[in-house]
């Protein structure tokens, strides 16, 4: 207990005083909001990372698809790697940093708002936002207080409380910059922490090999496709028992980081070209090492099937299994476990009320009620709005409606199913309109909100990944049969990508 709670008063010491030291980054709101645009690769990579990657992936969706898939849930985690990293940073990365820039945009609805020329849509943009961000943070909230819970015995309201508290001290003080250091140090606990857990646990089970014949001989009798039902080896299998399910989750743990506000946001502080480029590389080795890893773990579930993770009704408490694995652990490893996931979670409960809270200054406070707010008035009302947004998501983390995989993929699939398409689209092509994003945000929220009522599709995993392939769709076919925006206001933000600069020829064959 000592080592623990050791480990935890240092973790936070440092995290109170990068806030502290920030300050003096976090004096307007260009600053405050993206740290001045001068990020460098590494702290930005690691942001992108660590806001990525929360207690909702180690211990809900580890836990949850580890135990319906086996070890082919790794596939979850390459998925993160190479679609929600990788490809994210390749596709949007320079784009989304050079537009923003030329449109002077500091968050996703102020973008809309100005590539649209559409006060109306950077409002509703807004408050999809805000709305939707809320449960996702609650969902952190519940993950990161069952470790807790199982390492210290402390109440899960307790936790709430503790985590907010000093999560929205590091932000109201320290503002982008102090989250972007702060994600940084949390990252590397991650990387070391994740790699001596999975050690730990095999090495618990006899090793990999004993533990991965173990796993091969549980019957898979629980899962979604009857002619795979109790099929032996299929939970060590390439595949898994139910290739379909987790192909969905593929789609919307990968796809879905390209239209959140938070992820995209990341890239409109970085510095320049050559972050973009090492960024690049960075961020997707540690969504390798991290989401790889986690998921990889997760795929061993079953060897640790107890009553303790069954709830009184005999279903699967799947927020309970990743606790259950990593309860027999030494105490040292333990403690960097909650460190770990204490990192993941804060890294990313501090870009989501950073996110939300200047959504709701500079893109509804001040389009629709103050509209001559002067900077210094912004900058105190968005860290008023932090400390609210935090208190609006424990009260739900209190009382939380479902399981925390489901809880995030509601978020996930709402704010994704509404931006991803307008935004990703709105980089590249000259010919999308309003009315196609109108389009975009009515598909995307009412798909995932419909389904939570009315439950047409069973998961709201895969709602959400539907929504996101629902607006690629509907954006391009809106688009040509609505009215063009007009052609000189597009073609004047599309000269930003026209500039010419001179460049090294290690960079370039031309003459």
């Amino acid at each position: 207990m000592f080592i623990k709670i050791v480990l935890l008063l240092v973790f936070f010491a440092v995290m109170i005083g990068i806030g502290v030291y920030s300050r003096k980054h976090a004096t307007n709101v260009n600053d405050f909001v993206l740290g001045g645009r001068g990020v460098g690769p590494w702290l930005t990579a690691f942001a992108f990372g660590t806001s990525y990657f929360s207690s909702v992936v180690f211990v809900g969706y580890a836990g949850q698809f580890g135990w319906k898939y086996g070890l082919a849930s790794t596939w979850i985690g390459l998925g993160n790697a190479f679609i929600g990293s990788l490809l994210a940073w390749l596709v949007l990365g320079r784009r989304t940093r050079v537009m923003t820039q030329r449109l002077d945009a500091k968050t996703m609805p102020e973008f809309f708002g100005t590539r649209f020329h559409s006060k109306s849509l950077r409002i509703a943009g807004s408050v999809i936002a805000f709305v939707f961000l809320v449960p996702y943070t609650a969902s952190i909230y519940n993950g990161l207080s069952r470790l807790f819970g199982m390492a210290f015995d402390i109440d899960y309201k307790v936790c709430i409380i503790v985590m907010a508290l000093l999560t929205g001290v590091y932000v109201i003080v320290g503002g982008y910059m102090a989250t972007a250091w702060n994600d940084f140090i949390q990252g590397i606990i991650m990387l070391i922490g994740i790699c001596a857990v999975i050690g730990a646990v095999l090495n618990g089970q006899g090793g990999f090999l004993n533990a991965l014949k173990e796993l091969s001989m549980i019957n898979a009798d629980d899962v979604a496709v009857p002619a795979l039902q109790g099929g032996q080896g299929l939970l060590a299998s390439f595949f898994g028992p139910d290739p379909l399910n987790l192909l969905g989750v593929v789609i919307l743990t990968s796809l879905g980081t390209w239209g959140l506000p938070q992820m995209v946001h990341k890239f409109y502080a970085i510095k320049d070209e050559k972050a973009v480029k090492t960024g690049t590389i960075i961020s997707t080795f540690f969504a390798i090492i991290i989401s790889g890893g986690c998921y990889f773990l997760g795929g061993f579930g079953r060897l640790f099937d107890c009553p303790a993770i069954y709830n009184p009704d005999g279903s699967i408490a799947y927020d309970s299994i990743v606790p259950q694995m990593l309860s027999t652990l030494p105490d040292l490893l333990i403690g960097i476990v909650i460190v770990l996931v204490l990192s993941a979670s804060m890294s990313t409960l501090s870009s989501l009320v950073l996110t939300s809270s200047s959504t709701l200054t500079l893109d509804f406070l001040k389009e629709s009620v103050a509209k001559n707010m002067s900077d210094k008035t912004q900058l105190i009302v968005m860290r008023v709005l932090v400390a609210g947004f935090i208190i609006l998501s424990v009260v739900l983390a209190l009382n939380p409606p479902m399981f925390i995989a489901q809880l995030m993929g509601v978020s996930w699939g709402a704010l994704a199913g509404a931006f991803l398409a307008p935004f990703m689209y709105g980089l590249y092509s000259k010919k999308i309109t309003k009315a196609a994003v109108w389009a975009s945000y009515i598909v995307g929220v009412g798909i995932t909100v419909s389904n939570m009522f009315i439950k047409f599709i069973a998961s709201p995993i895969n709602a959400g990944a539907i929504a996101m392939i629902a607006g690629l769709i509907i954006v391009p076919i809106v688009s040509a049969v609505t009215p063009k925006m007009d052609e000189q206001y597009v073609e004047d933000i599309f000269k930003c990508y026209d500039e010419t600069v001179t460049v090294h020829v290690s960079h370039s064959l031309e003459d």
